[in-house]
């Protein structure tokens, strides 16, 4: 069974003040927010490389922490993992010795994970006999990750281990991160301002506003509700929705997406029919008609109820639609909603073009997720 990771926390730096509680349990949770909001600050506290000024860290009822008890184990007590955005490998050691240089540390009855595991997970047989000095970036931070597993740890803290790469390296290292919580079961904290990461990554979305959480729940439920646009990026405006990869037309470069609401055609994407997806689908792509229209080149027509209808300023509007109990986000003009007069309740029809999205509006979802509809 997976590990439960327990926080709450105060801590003073300056004028700034953390102040955050929530439980982490299995599968990835992701900490999202605009650089300064407190994640690797949170995440040096719960891996003991800062001290809280109050509060308690717990995983599994085993207490890290404890103001009130006067309790802080040492980093080196704590058995987490910890991959930082720079890799840390000892550049004297070849890749085999980087790999067991924590496992060493622990008594054979302690290590859960084997190192043949992680090499086959992780494809770095033919590293082993290599120095980090002859690496790319990406088959660093591959050892990095296999590393922190082979101290087999209780919950793997990762600090933005992509931001330093680019985007192939990234491609090359997202499928491996993707199935870590799932192969080796063990919880994953995850610090990332990146929406593609959080798209492919997490189980669980925590958002991080300022020293606070300001919100903890699902992807498809976070990204899709306005509530949180300032924190997630004015750009990001729109609904995430979970579906499933159900055929191609080829010669149209076409896929098919079914979702409770019904089909969604994208551009073609290089997965296996039955492949789990999350489907991001930007507000402004999304056209809203009173009544199906006829001779249309818009691939997708969804029936969907209005569920809210909200001014963002003088000139925009927000409108949740209920695509099949998915929430499906669209903006439109001031002018649109004056003529149109939607309002909660109403049946309309929602537009969106196939080629608006993009590959990488589409990601795997992870092992393992636990699907919630928008209530």
């Amino acid at each position: 069974m997976s590990a439960m990771l327990e926080i709450d926390v105060t801590r003073r730096q300056g004028d700034f003040t953390l102040e955050i509680a929530f439980t982490a349990g299995s599968g990835v949770t992701a900490l999202f927010g605009q650089s300064g909001s407190g994640k690797t600050s949170l995440i040096n506290m719960v891996a003991g490389l800062s001290q809280p000024d109050r509060g308690r860290i717990a995983v599994d009822g085993k207490v890290l922490f404890d103001s009130g008890r006067g309790v802080n184990l040492p980093p080196e007590s704590r058995r987490l993992g910890y991959v930082f955005q720079e890799h840390r490998l000892f550049p004297h050691l070849s890749v085999h010795d980087n790999l067991c240089f924590g496992m060493k540390r622990l008594p054979p009855a302690e290590r859960r994970i084997s190192v043949d595991h992680v090499v086959s997970v992780l494809g770095i047989g033919p590293l082993l006999d290599r120095r980090p000095t002859g690496l790319s970036g990406g088959e660093k931070q591959r050892v990095a990750i296999g590393r922190a597993l082979l101290a087999s740890p209780r919950i793997l803290l990762m600090d933005e281990p992509l931001a330093s790469l680019d985007g192939g390296r990234k491609n090359e290292l997202l499928p491996f991160i993707a199935g870590l919580s799932r192969q080796f079961d063990i919880p994953i904290v995850y610090v990332s301002h990146s929406m593609e990461e959080v798209l492919r990554l997490a189980d669980t979305l925590a958002l991080i506003d300022a020293g606070r959480l300001a919100a903890i729940g699902s992807v498809e439920d976070l990204l899709s509700s306005p509530n949180y646009a300032a924190l997630t990026g004015h750009g990001e405006a729109g609904s995430v929705i979970a579906a499933t990869l159900t055929g191609e037309e080829s010669a149209f470069g076409i896929s098919t997406l079914a979702f409770p609401g019904g089909e969604l055609k994208v551009s073609q994407i290089a997965s296996p029919s039955g492949t789990l997806v999350r489907v991001r689908i930007h507000a402004q792509d999304v056209a809203i008609a009173l009544a199906p229209p006829v001779g249309l080149s818009v691939r997708n027509q969804l029936s969907a109820v209005v569920r809210s209808v909200t001014p963002l300023d003088f000139y925009l509007v927000d409108v949740i639609l209920d695509c099949g109990g998915c929430a499906l986000w669209s903006r439109i003009t001031a002018e649109a909603q004056s003529e149109l007069s939607l309002r909660p309740g109403m049946s309309v029809t929602a537009l969106i073009k196939s080629l608006t999205i993009a590959r990488g509006d589409v990601a795997d979802r992870p092992f393992g997720l636990v699907d919630t509809l928008p209530g």
